[in-house]
């Protein structure tokens, strides 16, 4: 509360809601739980961050939208309309975001890493997948994701096949990481690592904020500089909270 018993307003970041993904018993349930989420925070939140895989697949064509996400969508453009900001910094399941859903819904869409000044300290943002030392293969298809000519030649192919092929594409790398045992604690250190060197270039950062590895971490780098990766919507239901007396990691239902 402030001196004139006004409660102050919050900022929450959640990340890795992967919307529509094909492993969902049922899609609209998963959507009509994040959409009870936003609606239970719209009178306490100053600023919401989505950090990345919101949707686990959205391909942004010029004259026709995709289906589906009304729910969502809806709701966002409300908290948007009511004065409440809304960033949506792009992960490697929602990277073809252009300026449709910015436009309609109100909102900032970021590539990359951001770093803003909030309720008094410092908090570096990012998906996660960008950061670190990033195996070649990843890299490689990376950068093709986010390549323009790609990006066009993509668009050519009717959604009939390129819709069923990269919901197909997210079901199968899931399932094939999760077979390999590829430990998302070995993601964990990448990042870990990265924000030790940055921190040591960057020591006004107080928080780092993460998604991407689909584990719910917080720990102290340095003095005064924390680590936060924010889980996931799949089983997790995680979120952080920021606000003048720091930062709270919880639980949704």
């Amino acid at each position: 509360m402030t001196n004139k018993g006004i409660p102050v307003k919050k900022t929450y970041f959640l990340s890795d809601l992967h919307l529509g993904a094909p492993y969902f018993p049922d899609s609209h349930d998963a959507e009509r739980r994040v959409v009870a989420f936003l609606d239970s925070i719209k009178d306490k939140a100053d600023a919401i961050y989505l950090l990345g895989d919101v949707l686990d697949y959205w391909y942004e064509y010029r004259y026709v939208v995709p289906r589906g996400f009304v729910r969502f969508f809806g709701k966002l453009a409300e908290l948007s309309d009511s004065g409440v900001k809304i960033v949506w910094m792009i992960g490697n399941h929602d990277i073809w975001i252009f300026d449709y859903l910015p436009n309609e819904l109100g909102i900032r869409v970021v590539d990359g890493v951001l770093v803003e000044k909030i309720h008094g300290k410092t908090v570096f943002m990012t998906h996660g997948d960008g950061v670190g030392k990033l195996p070649p293969a990843f890299r490689l298809i990376r950068g093709l994701f986010r390549n323009k000519v790609c990006q066009w030649a993509f668009s050519a192919i009717h959604p009939r096949w390129t819709v069923p092929f990269a919901y197909k594409w997210s079901r199968h790398s899931r399932k094939s990481g999760e077979e390999r045992g590829i430990p998302d604690n070995k993601l964990l250190e990448g990042l870990r690592k990265f924000v030790v060197e940055y921190h040591a270039g960057h020591p006004e950062v107080d928080y780092f904020m993460f998604g991407h590895v689909h584990i719910l971490s917080r720990e102290e780098i340095a003095k005064g500089c924390e680590m936060i990766v924010l889980g996931e919507w799949i089983r997790t239901f995680s979120y952080a909270v920021l606000d003048e007396k720091g930062v709270e990691l919880l639980k949704w239902g």
